[in-house]
């Protein structure tokens, strides 16, 4: 291996190097091949296992106007406090909080599966989403170098695909991406939720900058494509001020993206005790207001709420000119700020 100082445990080590419930869930994981702690990674494993799919299909029942997704990482080191998608390590007896933050799956065979399923007689090259669960471009990805064989087994399909992420990795592959775009379409998306950089950095905390997604998008735009923006969560009396999303719209504007789709924060019921811990710990004051608006096992912000919220934003991407077209990568009821968010797909 080329990594010096990491520290590889193969399932598992006789020395207790997986504690507790992790070596319960590394032991029972499909596939798996080894656990890896590289040190410039400190606190995080990469748990890598053979895939047997790399295609996953959308049920039928879902709102999102994509039918397939590629998910080539469970867990994110992005560790953002609301992220959707953390009840999703329950499936492999880790939990929602810390341990998604911190045992990563990588599935290190996922473009040659990829590219087999691809070549099937009966794929028809629908469109591919990838982003819908964790990001592609997480910080394993600057290790793994997973999507170029995935972009590349994409476009040599004929198969038009989509990407959302956080991730400022994505100026690495714009070349591959624009030599892709060549054989079929692709669309580009950032999220950015948060302007101000402390209160960004706390509640994403292994994210890059708001500063260096804005220069990801203005990168993008400069390679030819037209990137939109995820303004989502919008935080209740974190985020939601007016001048707030004046200046965060107007810096997105400025980046050179084509569009925003905005929406209110959405708590499932395994991420709102990771984000009331979070509350408590540096915002004690907006606990009682978060009840309020999240009462029980609500999930949605109320209605009221995000029809105020529309009417302040709306204006604001009218002159901005960002308004905001459903796009393949964008669940289209999302667009609709009175209406239930539409559940991302927990596929993997």
């Amino acid at each position: 291996m080329r990594w010096s100082g990491q520290s590889v445990t193969d399932p598992p080590s006789e020395d207790g190097a997986l504690p507790g419930m992790e070596l319960a869930a590394v032991a029972a994981m499909p596939g798996h091949l080894r656990t890896v702690r590289p040190p410039e990674f400190r606190g995080v494993a990469f748990h890598e296992v053979l895939a047997k799919s790399a295609l996953n299909r959308v049920p039928e029942t879902s709102a999102m106007p994509f039918s397939h997704t590629v998910n080539p990482y469970r867990g994110c080191s992005h560790a953002c406090v609301y992220c959707f998608a953390r009840g999703s390590h329950r499936y492999l007896d880790f939990d929602a909080g810390r341990d998604f933050d911190a045992e990563i799956v990588v599935k290190v065979n996922v473009a040659e599966v990829l590219r087999r399923e691809l070549a099937r007689p009966a794929w028809t090259r629908e469109h591919v989403a990838l982003g819908t669960n964790t990001d592609p471009y997480q910080r394993a990805e600057g290790r793994y170098r997973l999507m170029p064989g995935i972009i590349e087994a994409l476009a040599d399909s004929g198969t038009p695909f989509s990407i959302l992420t956080k991730g400022s990795l994505l100026r690495r592959d714009l070349p591959l991406l624009a030599r892709a775009r060549e054989q079929v379409d692709v669309d580009l998306a950032m999220s950015i939720a948060i302007g101000d950089h402390a209160l960004q950095q706390s509640i994403e905390p292994g994210t890059p900058s708001t500063a260096a997604r804005l220069q990801t998008i203005a990168a993008a735009r400069d390679a030819g494509f037209a990137p939109r923006v995820f303004v989502m969560p919008i935080l209740p009396h974190l985020t939601d001020a007016t001048p707030q999303l004046a200046r965060l719209l107007e810096g997105i504007r400025d980046a050179g993206a084509q569009s925003v789709v905005f929406g209110a924060l959405h708590l499932r019921a395994f991420v709102k005790p990771w984000f009331f811990s979070w509350l408590r710990e540096h915002r004690p004051d907006l606990v009682p207001a978060y009840r309020d608006l999240y009462p029980g096992s609500t999930a949605s912000a109320p209605v009221a709420y995000r029809r105020e919220l529309a009417a302040r934003v709306r204006p604001l991407l009218r002159r901005l000119g960002l308004d905001d077209r459903p796009t393949r990568s964008t669940p289209r009821r999302a667009l609709v700020a009175d209406a239930e968010p539409a559940p991302a797909p927990m596929l993997f």
